[in-house]
């Protein structure tokens, strides 16, 4: 499941029609980004599925960490910076959740 993130993404960032489908889902989701699991289930998961390439919170998660990583080790220009966002890491899941933080 975790290579199906990737090709989501790979789509994702060249069909604007799936960008457009997230971020609708995004903009219809009465939460705040404080709720980013629930977020990400309403408004990036379902999506992902229905082109066949589900995968769990946890995967996208573990692939953004791998892809983050792997991206401050590479050389200087070796990554586009505009060719992948952080879909999680971007909204505040480098830091710990709260019960994670009294572990």
């Amino acid at each position: 499941m975790k290579e199906n993130v990737g090709k989501f993404f790979e789509i994702y960032a060249s069909d604007p029609t799936v960008r457009s489908r997230v971020e609708e889902n995004v903009a219809a989701y009465p939460g705040s980004y404080e709720i980013r699991e629930a977020l990400t289930e309403f408004a990036l998961l379902p999506v992902a599925e229905e082109l066949g390439l589900g995968f769990t919170i946890q995967e996208l998660r573990a692939y953004e960490t791998r892809l983050k990583l792997e991206r401050g080790m590479a050389k200087d220009g070796e990554y586009d910076r505009g060719e992948h966002s952080y879909w999680l890491l971007e909204r505040g899941w480098e830091e710990p959740r709260p019960e994670e933080k009294s572990k």
